[in-house]
């Protein structure tokens, strides 16, 4: 019962990242789709300035002489309408334009009749330039003077609207960094506070042992004693099991400290500890050790144990009956590193859980916390190593990779 609750703990965990993740998105959609009506509204409401712009233009070209006080509205209505724009005729040569660099010309009589801007330039290809870009932006618009001539009027969008339309994108990034930023702080500082809950039990249960472990400890040697049974072979598995508790208690006390690595050859150090683990499984499970005998890497003996008594451990439980688990040790030495692979030939795991394995509290067991391959990951870490599901395959077994530094260093042969 208590398991189905931490799953579904665990399961109601992810349910709520991918509904924030949803909602977030559903903010986003909204903001996008709000400022593409925006533009949208905008773009039109341009347009319609470029076609009254372009109306007003015809209107004093094709003007006859009338009131001056007109004149001077219609030239009033023209100027107020601010927006890039250029007019060709049917030749697609430029004959106007405004809103454009007032420092440029494309027409080489403004050099000599222009007295108030010192600065112009001719530069038809900056014109030529801005055509092209009008051109690919938006539809001309056609004028059709009385002298039977056609003109087109060609526009950009103004500053104001190129910027909105990429401020949604730049307002979006920034919140998401933002975000970022914050997930990764407060998930910091939660999992730091969770190491600190988790070392404080550790400590306090290695503790608690203490007292308990020596009195065994002390019982045995008064059995001995009393039933002169020195070389009793039940009790001195007792004793082994006994110190294996020791070594246990001796782990959880050094959880949340720095661990000293050591060399030593890995073969021996696995072997050493599936002597131990064998006779301690059913016999229906039987266990190969093979590979390179005289590897050596830097270890903490008592963690890397853990190590392996932690995937040992999987591997039995995914074995209903009978069955083979293998360890294969690899030197990779253009690498420099060392593979250890551990392989049963249980129930398999489905792809979709080969990352989420290594998350706290995922299980799939009737009894147990979810913790052991968790604690199994954080211990190769400390080795300086990698843990992950090198493959598996539902109803023939599954293969754990550990790969650690080797201390052997390659050299390449000089030609």
């Amino acid at each position: 019962m208590a398991n189905k609750d931490k799953l579904y703990q665990y399961n109601t965990q992810q349910r709520w990242k991918v509904f924030l993740f949803l909602f977030a998105a559903l903010i986003a959609a909204a903001s996008l789709f709000y400022t593409d009506y925006l533009v949208k509204s905008l773009s039109k409401s341009e347009r319609t300035k470029a076609e009254v712009w372009a109306m007003s233009t015809r209107s004093i070209v094709t003007m006859p002489d009338v009131d001056d006080q007109f004149i001077s509205f219609v030239y009033a209505v023209r100027d107020s309408l601010s927006i890039p724009a250029i007019i060709t005729d049917e030749k697609n040569n430029i004959i106007f334009w405004r809103d454009l660099d007032p420092n440029k010309t494309n027409i080489k009589e403004h050099l000599e009749t222009d007295t108030v801007n010192k600065q112009l330039t001719y530069d038809p290809v900056y014109f030529e330039k801005q055509l092209a870009t009008m051109k690919r932006n938006h539809a001309p618009i056609a004028l059709h003077l009385d002298t039977g001539e056609k003109w087109s009027v060609y526009y950009r969008d103004s500053n104001a609207l190129r910027q909105l339309r990429i401020f949604p994108y730049l307002q979006l990034s920034l919140i998401a960094l933002f975000l970022i930023i914050a997930y990764t702080v407060f998930n910091s500082i939660k999992k730091s506070e969770q190491n600190l809950v988790w070392v404080g039990m550790a400590k306090e249960a290695a503790h608690q042992l203490g007292t308990p472990i020596s009195s065994l400890m002390g019982w045995l040697e008064l059995v001995r004693t009393k039933f002169d049974a020195e070389n009793d072979s039940i009790l001195h598995e007792m004793e082994r099991d006994v110190k294996r508790l020791e070594i246990v208690a001796d782990r959880f006390s050094k959880i949340g400290s720095t661990p000293t690595l050591t060399n030593h050859v890995v073969y021996q150090v696995i072997q050493d500890f599936v002597q131990y683990f064998r006779i301690r499984t059913s016999e229906k499970i039987t266990f190969e050790i093979m590979g390179d005998k005289s590897v050596e890497a830097k270890l903490n003996v008592q963690l890397f144990d853990w190590i392996i008594e932690n995937l040992l451990k999987n591997a039995v439980n995914a074995i209903e009956s009978e069955g083979k688990i293998t360890i294969n040790i690899v030197d990779n030495i253009a690498k420099e590193e060392i593979f250890i692979d551990i392989s049963d030939t249980g129930n398999g795991i489905p792809k979709s859980n080969f990352d989420t394995i290594f998350q706290p509290g995922f299980t799939t067991r009737k009894r147990g916390w979810g913790l052991g391959l968790s604690l199994t990951k954080r211990m190769v870490d400390y080795h300086q190593g990698q843990i992950f599901v090198k493959e598996s395959e539902i109803g023939k077994g599954t293969t754990f990779r550990i790969i650690l530094k080797s201390n052997l260093r390659y050299e390449p042969t000089q030609v």
